[in-house]
């Protein structure tokens, strides 16, 4: 699990470097940009009040997009955005699960506000 987390930010973060590129084609462009309103939009496939499954299409579609731009992009401009991508992160190790567990704790909270506000 947390090696899949690590190659998904390690693509996230590639990605994010590669946009400055001026040979980062359009379609990956348009990709992360995809997958950056999908994770902020409050509308989703499937909702979030759906327990486990309201995040769950979260969880899978923006890595999935993230993946698929990555995907798209010249290999030069890849394997450099993916060095510097892994420089941070090595410079930065308590960066990955600092982020996962602030993205749960956020959850988290979020959840018993709306629980909270529903119940009361």
């Amino acid at each position: 699990m947390i090696k899949r987390i690590r190659a998904v930010w390690r693509d996230a973060l590639a990605l994010l470097f590669a946009l400055g590129d001026r040979q980062t084609p359009t379609s990956a462009r348009l990709l992360a940009l995809g997958a950056l309103a999908y994770a902020l939009l409050p509308l989703d496939l499937l909702p979030d009040l759906t327990p486990v499954l309201g995040l769950a299409d979260d969880a899978l579609v923006v890595p999935g997009l993230l993946a698929l731009a990555a995907r798209t992009l010249p290999a030069p401009v890849y394997h450099a955005a993916q060095g510097r991508s892994l420089a941070l992160q090595r410079r930065l190790p308590w960066l990955v699960p600092a982020v996962v567990l602030g993205a749960l704790g956020t959850a988290g909270l979020l959840g018993w506000a709306l629980w909270q506000a529903l119940a009361g």
